[in-house]
């Protein structure tokens, strides 16, 4: 899949599943937000869209006749692990919603813009982390969302400036093509994703590598912005829409 403008004609197929068939629907989204200090002008904007994303996907879930049974989320914000030290990475536990909007809105208000250095960031890292989630198996029917947001290219993985970090995890996947592998629910030694089928990532990036290269994984987003002119614009109506018409 491509970039979000052409899209539009194809979602009615996507993930192959019969259209409103009364099941429920149990969605867990992970989202991995770029923390440093490139994201200051659009961080607020992030976070808030962040804030507002649930929300918004539960009600157009709703007016689509969608029953979503279950709603959690997981936030991952990442920066460097050349410079960042323990500050390169962290991650929440999945909130429940509606009933932990107080927690989720706390974790998300205190991230900050700091940090990071020159890009390339640690984005793959925190997108390998979103993979090993302990992704929901309620129900007949689930959905694994990954969101990631950033206004930088990644450094590969297992880059020998990052791994000198003593935070640096050690059972990261060694390419993008491991990355890929974990992302089509192939490489469960890895700590993939469950299914190719439930999985869906959404990316606000530039347009550059890796993300013009994942870009055609499937299952797969993107809202490009032009690169070195960092994240311009961050369409969450639009993600909602795409997501929403892909649960099938």
């Amino acid at each position: 899949m491509g970039v979000f403008d052409d899209l539009q004609a194809g979602l009615d197929t996507i993930g192959g599943f019969d259209v409103n068939d009364g099941a429920d629907y149990y969605v867990d989204i992970v989202m991995c937000i770029d923390a440093t200090g490139s994201m200051s002008p659009i961080i607020e904007e992030v976070k808030a869209n962040a804030m507002a994303f649930c929300e918004k996907f539960h009600e157009e879930m709703d007016a689509n006749g969608k029953n979503v049974a279950g709603l959690r989320i997981k936030v991952i914000p990442f920066r460097d692990y050349a410079c960042d030290g323990t500050a390169a990475m962290d991650q929440s536990e999945f909130f429940v919603l509606p009933e932990q909007n107080e927690e989720f809105r706390s974790y998300v208000m205190g991230i900050r813009a700091a940090g990071g250095g020159d890009e390339p960031e640690n984005a793959l890292e925190a997108m390998a982390l979103a993979m090993r989630s302990a992704w929901t198996t309620d129900g007949a029917k689930q959905r694994h969302v990954i969101l990631v947001f950033t206004d930088a290219s990644a450094v590969p993985l297992r880059d020998p400036s990052r791994t000198s970090n003593p935070t640096y995890p050690a059972d990261m996947p060694a390419s993008l093509a491991d990355l890929g592998d974990m992302w089509a629910g192939e490489s469960q030694e890895l700590g993939g994703m469950p299914s190719g089928k439930s999985a869906r990532l959404v990316l606000f990036a530039p347009s550059t590598s890796p993300w013009t290269d994942i870009q055609v994984w499937n299952n797969v987003w993107a809202a490009f912005s032009p690169a070195g002119k960092g994240l311009e614009d961050v369409d969450i109506d639009l993600a909602i829409q795409l997501l929403v018409n892909s649960v099938k």
